[in-house]
């Protein structure tokens, strides 16, 4: 126990303070039971030390990692019965899918500390409202993406600016104060900013390693799959990477890579839930994700170029930063008139030179222009997309 503490207030005290996640205070952090789930690194484990830090006294909180040495010889119902016993009030558990029975400890938890507040962090991989021990009625479950492009402005550039509703992106309202010439931040977003340790060195070496995890730990420890298995998601992510984008044949990819349909629609789902690749539904059928996959992107344009690199599609790029923005408040579909559509809207997204003759001018529906500075009429800039949170 000594131990841990050491190593939560070390952690504690590095932690900044300075720039928040959208997150951060849409958060119900006085329930009794939270869990943050996103794909590696987001900013999960910063925020919640955000949290403490600010907000919290430190004696009365405790910070562990589940992957910690000390979870070799204990128990985490045991670490919260003496956490329980010595007036501690907030335990904060990260990275707990890397935990054994995660779900039915912390029930146990939950069940047995009527006082005590929990708030975990996990992979979005986990299945945590399906899970064993019926979190769902306990736990409330947020989900963290990476950052927009307006977060990136005020982290990188420690430009601050408002989030944009979706009607004020499409009435053309967005304003960047202070930024006459937005595309070469724009660009410089598109490649290093979706990260928050993108503003640091190796970018490409640490979203490298951070792909590898998710494909060799993350999803086949959560999905109880053997070490082949990873090889043929590797695979599955390098044919949808060369691809511009990718429309599936999923008979034909069974045969590549040596699948059946069923195990296939499994690793496409997998990945989605990692944070590796989103999929882009035709239909809602009045529950949201029920409807027939119609494209597959990598989930966000630094995947992008660190898998493809210079050879990236410029089309697939603008394509999976809309899509990728706008699916973090928004239900976004495709359509056979436009690329997708949000609600009310359509958005055919495309470069400067990009005509309107696809779609109807009824003020429903819009051109949304890469290299661009400014908007007009129903013509949108493509980096005003990431201003809506």
């Amino acid at each position: 126990m000594e131990t841990l503490y050491q190593k939560f207030e070390t952690l504690l005290q590095s932690t900044p303070i300075g720039f928040k996640r959208y997150l951060y205070d849409k958060v119900a952090w006085n329930s009794r039971m939270i869990g943050i789930i996103g794909a590696r690194g987001v900013g999960k484990t910063t925020m919640i030390l955000q949290y403490i830090k600010e907000n919290l006294d430190s004696k009365k909180a405790l910070y562990v990692s589940a992957d910690d040495m000390y979870f070799g010889e204990n128990r985490l119902v045991d670490l919260a019965d003496v956490f329980y016993k010595n007036a501690g009030e907030y335990l904060f558990i990260d990275e707990i899918h890397k935990y054994t029975d995660w779900s039915r400890e912390l029930k146990n938890i939950y069940d047995s500390f009527p006082t005590l507040k929990v708030i975990f962090t996990g992979s979005s991989v986990l299945d945590i409202l399906k899970g064993s021990a019926d979190l769902s009625r306990r736990a409330l479950i947020y989900k963290l993406q990476g950052l927009s492009f307006r977060e990136y402005l005020q982290l990188f550039h420690n430009l601050e600016t408002e989030v944009y509703s979706l009607e004020q992106i499409v009435n053309n309202e967005v304003n960047l104060k202070n930024i006459p010439h937005p595309l070469p931040i724009f660009n410089d977003y598109l490649k290093r900013g979706y990260y928050p340790f993108g503003i640091e060195e190796e970018l490409d070496l640490r979203l490298g390693q951070i792909i590898v995890q998710t494909l060799e730990t993350d999803i086949p420890q959560y999905a109880n799959l053997n070490v082949g298995t990873s090889r043929k998601l590797k695979r599955l992510l390098s044919i949808i990477a060369e691809s511009v984008p990718f429309k599936p044949n999923f008979s034909k990819i069974s045969e590549i890579i040596g699948v059946s349909r069923n195990s296939l629609d499994d690793y496409f789902l997998y990945m989605e839930k990692a944070g590796l690749i989103g999929q882009l539904r035709n239909e809602t059928s009045g529950i949201r994700g029920l409807g027939k996959i119609d494209k597959v992107y990598l989930d966000n344009t630094n995947i992008i170029f660190n898998l493809v690199g210079d050879k990236s599609n410029t089309g697939n790029i603008r394509e999976t930063f809309f899509f990728n923005q706008m699916s973090q408040a928004n239900e976004v579909i495709s359509s056979e008139k436009a690329d997708f559509v949000i609600n009310k809207y359509m958005f055919e997204v495309g470069g400067k030179n990009k005509q309107q003759t696809q779609i109807s001018k009824d003020g429903k529906s819009f051109i949304v222009k890469d290299d661009i500075e400014f908007g007009y009429l129903n013509v949108i800039p493509l980096w005003a997309f990431g201003m809506n949170y």
